[in-house]
């Protein structure tokens, strides 16, 4: 089996992330690193919070806190909403780790060594009143476009345009809110991505025709326009120091590395903090990063992130010229609106992950987002749909099926497996028809189709109670009750096959019935095409309890206090 490294786009550190967040890298990775080690593969999944950059100051700023213990707190919060989620990272690490810093001014060093990194004076905004450099998201001031006057020196979030600190109208520091600004001579360090495109361009070409359109056809538009020398360092307090004994003179001044540096750097840091937090030796980080020729590396991401992934951080390693692992897949998505519109936290619109766990369990949302992730377009998510997809899917195909043939069988043969009559034609069809819809499944997942691996997920839920409707066990025991029995023990049997291929997309849910048989050895991680034909797992004679009730249907009543906490409809920006 091949080794898969897999990992998703750091979550900024800056507040709990909304579903579009959620469905657009955590939660495909999961359950594809779920599905992967059922099937009996080594996978290291791997994130972080990124916790450099402007924002980072600035939240911690408004919140009264050093930038440090702002960081620290974030990064708990958005743990304990990943682990309500049931996302099983085997680390969830920091991008301000000592291992970050260690081995980012490590490739920054190297790169330098190899020509790639070039020291430049630009011309900067200087405060007066901070005795200090200025990125541009420190300064704000009136948009030239639409008069917004919260606008950032970088770009304006109400009109969206590209600004220029120079552009604003009244500009002023973040930080003290004074006007006494001066644009002065600075030297920062210079990424020459330009002496790397074509190398970057052979690479992809090699690599980018197996991965989604989206992510081959954003990655060759940045190549098609030319890829510019990036500065790469940053006049902040917070972030990886450009190292004294290479820079000197930069270090002294207390230049930083750009987020973007050192975010994707954080993927192969993060895999050394796992490496470190065990304490028997067992865990090798360079093996998945270094030389690691056996290891399928597979990225998942929102789109706005594909250029940095597919371009520039290649393009740090390459100019290493050591022999770190590039990502083989990239797995991109794109946006999952709200009511079509975006999601947004200061007008109170949408949903976000940890408001999402207060109203109701994680199954039901992992199981909406992927039905419903946004891979060839965008999607949007309202609340009649999800109540739509719960009732119908959840809670009436699959929820509903578990519960009546349980409670059923208990009523009618009390609290074992029945045996019954041997299989008869009905049986045989049911088992041929599940294998080929295992099949199925398995190759959508093996795709990373996760829209079509859920129909697919769906239809073998469906074929159960297709079964039982056939069969009727509830008319059949009045005439022949070794025929009802067969039916039950048949019908207990899908359960299980259930609880076992479910697990990557609802794995609270998938527990939930496969503890409902008191199977002794129970070590199935998957099924077989053949076990999936005899649907014979469960024997006759397993004891077996009735769960409490997997999926509650959500009301209309339900409906109406979601939409006036979150909003509904009427949040959608009105069209253009």
């Amino acid at each position: 089996m091949a080794r898969h490294l897999i990992t998703s786009a750091l979550p900024y550190i800056n507040g709990i992330k909304h579903l579009g967040n959620m469905v657009g890298s955590m939660l495909p990775a999961d359950v594809y690193s779920r599905y992967l080690r059922q099937r009996g593969h080594d996978v290291l999944y791997i994130c972080a919070t990124d916790e450099h950059g402007t924002p980072a100051e600035l939240a911690a700023k408004d919140a009264g806190l050093p930038v440090a213990d702002f960081c620290a707190q974030q990064h708990d919060a958005q743990r304990a909403v990943y682990d309500g989620f049931a996302l099983a990272f085997d680390h969830f690490g920091r991008s301000s780790s000592p291992q970050n810093i260690e081995i980012t001014q490590h490739f920054a060093r190297k790169l330098h060594e190899n020509g790639f990194i070039e020291e430049r004076a630009i011309r900067q905004v200087f405060s007066l009143a901070d005795d200090r450099f200025l990125p541009d998201r420190y300064i704000v001031g009136t948009c030239p476009h639409c008069g917004y006057d919260k606008a950032r020196g970088d770009q304006c979030e109400n009109c969206t345009r590209v600004l220029d600190p120079t552009d604003l109208i009244e500009p002023r520091s973040a930080i003290s809110g004074s006007g006494e600004l001066e644009v002065r001579e600075t030297k920062h360090l210079f990424l020459l991505q330009s002496k790397l495109a074509a190398e970057v361009e052979a690479w992809i070409d090699v690599v980018g025709d197996e991965w989604p359109t989206l992510s081959s056809s954003i990655a060759r538009k940045w190549l098609t326009e030319g890829l510019h020398d990036r500065a790469i360092t940053r006049d902040l307090d917070w972030g990886v120091p450009v190292p004294a004994d290479v820079w000197p003179e930069l270090a002294a001044e207390g230049k930083v590395f750009y987020v973007w540096f050192d975010a994707p750097i954080e993927y192969i840091a993060a895999t050394k903090e796992w490496q470190d937090s065990a304490d028997d030796g067992s865990r090798d980080w360079k093996s998945w990063w270094y030389e690691a020729d056996d290891v399928r590396y597979t990225e998942f991401m929102g789109k706005d992130n594909v250029p940095f992934h597919t371009v520039m951080f290649p393009a740090t390693e390459i100019g290493t010229r050591e022999p770190w692992k590039r990502v083989d897949y990239v797995k991109s998505f794109n946006w999952l609106n709200y009511y079509g519109g975006k999601f947004s936290t200061s007008q109170k619109r949408g949903i976000f992950t940890g408001d999402a766990l207060e109203i109701l369990p994680a199954d039901y949302w992992r199981y909406f987002m992927m039905a419903n992730a946004p891979e060839s377009d965008d999607t949007s998510f309202s609340w009649e749909l999800f109540s739509s997809v719960v009732n119908k899917d959840l809670a009436d195909t699959l929820g509903n099926f578990v519960n009546r043939v349980l409670s059923f069988s208990r009523k009618r043969f009390g609290d074992a497996v029945p045996a019954g009559s041997a299989p008869g034609e009905a049986e045989r069809k049911l088992g041929e028809q599940i294998a080929e819809l295992l099949a199925e499944y398995e190759g959508h997942m093996e795709a990373l189709q996760f829209r079509k691996a859920a129909a697919a997920l769906r239809a073998l839920w469906s074929a159960g109670n297709s079964y039982l409707e056939e069969k009727a066990p509830w008319l059949e025991i009045k005439t022949d009750q070794e025929g009802a029995a067969l039916t039950l023990r048949t019908a207990m049997n899908l359960i299980h096959l259930y609880a076992v291929v479910s697990e990557p997309f609802i794995p609270a849910s998938a527990k939930a019935m496969r503890s409902a048989f008191a199977l002794a050895d129970d070590s199935a991680t998957w099924v077989t095409a053949d076990e999936a034909r005899a649907l014979a797992s469960v024997p006759v004679g397993t004891d077996f309890t009735v769960p409490p009730v997997l999926f509650a249907k959500i009301t209309d009543e339900d409906l109406e206090g979601y939409r006036a906490r979150f909003g509904g409809e009427e949040a959608a920006p009105p069209a253009e």
